[in-house]
């Protein structure tokens, strides 16, 4: 009976490929067969597909590029690789859970009210938009599907984790990842133009660069600062050694603004805090003697631009182009905003707005602005507390890391998209999930060697 059944499906299987082989091209069931390959894998085992994913986060290739409606798509839409592996490996993900009832769907956490609140006023606000014609439905379905793929990322860490060496293999994956593209980044700096992360197509984008290897090379520094072993620290030396030519030679200057305030908030949760935090200082005060002359240029740009169009006078100072174009759009948007106070105009239904908090209030009003800002302030109390509780240096260190990390994507966040930027949302929601599981998993590694030595001293005693 079962042969017989087997064999059905299997001819049901090849008449339908045959069919769908005479329907669509060899590249569109190249991916269909992919798709289906990774989706398998991910239902058997979801940690196979979480490392690819990982390595896909900057080492993907744009698969689609292009224009689509909405007042705030001037750079257009880009789908990338991970995005397809994303949506792929989250369906797999959803499959699991259905068919497992016992795994659970979403792991209550800390964070899942924020999330929730922010993703409703989202969708609440683009569905509005929609219906006043500031947003096209696509491009507002697009990008609201973009915010949510973050959280899918975040949740499928928190219900997959089940120990501490899970963790120490994620994190070396992402460390690992960090380090092939800031090599590809060195690579770059010959050329004498700004550096950008591969597959980033014919422009490149510095900024989202330089704010994604401020935020690996923190969590990195972190780790440094509290682990004990020796092997471990080679490592992360040389990882952050790799990691800043590229971060300077990006030449982003909202990432070398959001250094500061992160490598501070690090120096403050270090043990020998005056030390370090004099030490910072000092470097910073000297930095003009030692840092490369391409960097110093592009800082004194921001004042020594000639004279254009467009530039934003602070008294006698004049800024460049860039910066006045951001001061300009941060102005227009606070301007705009009380037209749609509630609920904004909608995702993309506002013009190009590149700085965080600004395009946040505008897009979603009050109500969205109020639900970002819950949902920053619940990461950073949730990690604070879970800094306070777990007493692993590997978990610590990352903890540290993590949150000066954060503080620096709050600063970078200024004079960038940062929240919404594919390239450093990923790893970020990545290291959002470890840092909600620490403790769970410190307990676990705690009752485990208690157990061990349990055992092993009721066989001395029965010996």
């Amino acid at each position: 009976m079962r042969s017989t059944l087997f064999i059905i499906c299997f001819l049901l299987v090849a008449l339908l490929t045959g069919y769908l082989i005479t329907q669509y091209p060899p590249s569109i069931m190249f991916l269909g067969v992919l798709a289906l390959i990774i989706f398998t894998v991910s239902f058997i085992k979801i940690e196979l597909g979480l490392y690819l994913l990982i390595f896909s986060m900057l080492l993907s290739p744009e698969i689609i590029t292009g224009q689509t409606g909405g007042a705030s798509l001037e750079r257009g839409v880009t789908l990338r690789l991970e995005d397809f592996l994303l949506a792929v490996i989250g369906l797999s993900w959803f499959a699991r859970n259905a068919v497992k009832k016992e795994l659970g769907l979403l792991l209550k956490t800390p964070l899942n009210k924020a999330i929730l609140f922010y993703v409703v006023v989202c969708v609440l606000s683009t569905g509005f938009g929609i219906m006043a014609g500031r947003v096209e439905i696509k491009t507002g379905f697009l990008f609201v599907l973009k915010y949510i793929e973050y959280f899918i990322i975040f949740f499928m860490m928190v219900n997959h984790v089940r120990s501490t060496d899970q963790i120490k293999r994620f994190v070396f994956c992402l460390f690992l990842t960090c380090f092939i593209v800031s090599i590809i980044g060195i690579l770059q700096i010959p050329a004498g133009e700004r550096v950008s992360a591969p597959f980033e197509g014919e422009m490149g984008e510095p900024n989202t660069f330089g704010g994604y290897l401020l935020f690996i090379g923190l969590v990195a520094a972190g780790l440094l600062a509290r682990t004990d072993h020796s092997g471990t620290k080679q490592i992360l030396v040389l990882l952050i050694l790799c990691i800043i030519p590229p971060f300077l030679f990006t030449q982003s200057r909202t990432s070398y603004l959001a250094l500061i305030p992160a490598l501070m908030a690090l120096g403050f949760m270090a043990d020998r805090r005056i030390i370090i935090v004099g030490v910072l200082m000092i470097a910073f005060l000297v930095s003009p003697l030692y840092l490369p002359t391409a960097v110093k240029n592009r800082i004194m740009y921001t004042f020594t631009q000639p004279e254009e169009k467009g530039q934003v006078k602070i008294g006698d100072i004049r800024l460049d182009t860039s910066t006045s174009a951001r001061l300009v759009s941060w102005k227009e948007a606070l301007e705009d905003f009380p037209k749609h106070p509630l609920l904004g105009y909608g995702i993309t239904g506002y013009s190009f707005v590149d700085a965080q908090f600004p395009r946040v209030l505008v897009e979603t009003g009050i109500f969205g602005f109020i639900a970002f800002c819950y949902l920053l302030f619940s990461i950073f109390k949730v990690t604070l507390n879970n800094l306070k509780e777990i007493k692993t240096p590997y978990f610590q260190g990352l903890g540290f890391g993590f949150l000066a990390g954060f503080v620096g994507l709050i600063v970078h966040a200024l004079g960038a998209n940062t929240f919404i930027i594919v390239r450093i949302m990923e790893p970020f929601w990545f290291f959002a999930g470890i840092m909600v599981v620490m403790p769970a998993m410190e307990r676990e590694q705690v009752e485990q060697t208690e157990s061990v030595m349990a055992r092993g001293k009721a066989l001395v005693t029965g010996s």
